[in-house]
């Protein structure tokens, strides 16, 4: 079967499928939103994972929930904020993926991008997702008085940025054959820009106010092996591909406390992880999250670009009014499942 005939109405794609789980920077607010009371598993998995965050504790000083912030705040600084973008964007790629199970869809293997390989774990079964709530919300607890940071996504490979960093500056992201990211202190990060863009680079600001993926970070992290060391932990039953160790995610890994603590400081490295879930074999790249970033890298993909593998978005590129969340998702359902969503899902009980 061809691409066109997927976008076209064809027969769904029967090539196995794969899970994208975003991760800092792609989030916005209202994130998946327009889905929540209308898609039944998307609005029991949230539920869910909102209780498991709340019972976890407070995050932050904001008098608001999470809930709230994600439902009614316009503001893009509350969102972008550790102490919301983090655990939202985990609850979010967690619900999408539950709502992918719904469908009937067994994925072959999930990869998820910083956070997102949080929301692959539970996903797996390598935690439950009321200990993954509490790693998060101990992770983002520890992050959320780290220094101010942030990321710049820069069109250029990390051997051609070597010369420029330092003074804290680091790859925090291989997400394409030219396309790095870099993290570090707020001031140091600034002064790398400017040199960055006086040289020539097309550099990008990532939405994020720490610094990820950077040694900065280490010193917040201190001591976050023995909260992880309590929490049980399961074999993936479904196989995740580590953004951070670019394979397969063995067992022994997941059980060890330090690999999921350090995973704030280590750089994420989506490409060769991205590489090695499409060797020799076709897939369909199905992103669970906000927005459709990690689709348009994998579209630079030779096997995507060959069309031997396709992506399936699961949401609008962009912000929009919530019937674009939920033509997006109607739209993925025809390509992924015979008969497209489930009887009565567009005029169930939720009032759609």
């Amino acid at each position: 079967m061809t691409d066109r005939a997927a976008r076209t109405g064809g027969p769904p794609d029967d090539r196995p499928v794969a899970l994208l789980l975003p991760g800092q920077g792609s989030q916005h607010v209202r994130m998946a939103a327009g889905l929540y009371g209308v898609e039944p598993a998307f609005t029991d998995a949230m539920d869910e994972a909102l209780a498991a965050l709340a019972a976890a504790g407070p995050l932050g000083r904001r008098a608001t929930g999470l809930r709230e912030d994600w439902l009614n705040s316009r503001d893009s600084a509350v969102v972008d904020h550790v102490t919301r973008s983090q655990p939202l964007l985990f609850a979010v790629d967690h619900a999408l993926g539950r709502l992918v199970l719904d469908w009937g869809v067994r994925p072959v293997a999930l990869l998820g991008h910083s956070i997102g390989e949080v929301a692959a774990a539970v996903l797996s079964g390598i935690f439950t997702l009321r200990d993954a709530a509490a790693l998060v919300h101990d992770r983002v607890g520890r992050l959320a008085d780290a220094p101010p940071g942030g990321m710049v996504a820069v069109a250029a490979a990390p051997e051609e940025l070597a010369p420029y960093l330092g003074g804290g500056v680091v790859v925090g992201a291989v997400n394409a054959v030219r396309q790095t990211v870099l993290a570090g202190l707020a001031d140091p990060l600034r002064a790398t820009t400017e040199e960055l863009r006086a040289a020539g680079f097309v550099v990008r600001p990532v939405a994020a106010s720490t610094a990820f993926h950077s040694p900065a970070l280490a010193p917040a992290m201190e001591g976050s092996e023995d909260r992880i060391a309590a929490l049980p932990v399961g074999d993936p039953a479904i196989p995740v591909v580590s953004g951070y160790t670019a394979r397969p995610l063995t067992a022994a890994e997941a059980k060890e406390p330090g690999f999921w603590s350090r995973q704030p400081v280590d750089p994420v490295l989506f490409w060769p992880a991205l590489d090695l879930l499409l060797d020799g074999r076709d897939l369909v790249l199905v992103e669970a999250g906000p927005g459709q970033g990690l689709s348009q890298l994998a579209r630079r993909h030779p096997a995507v670009r060959s069309g031997r593998s396709v992506t399936v978005p699961l949401l609008p590129s962009a912000p929009g009014p919530p019937e674009a969340d939920l033509a997006a998702v109607r739209a993925a359902a025809e390509r992924l499942r015979p008969g497209g969503l489930p009887p009565g899902r567009t005029a169930g009980p939720f009032g759609v």
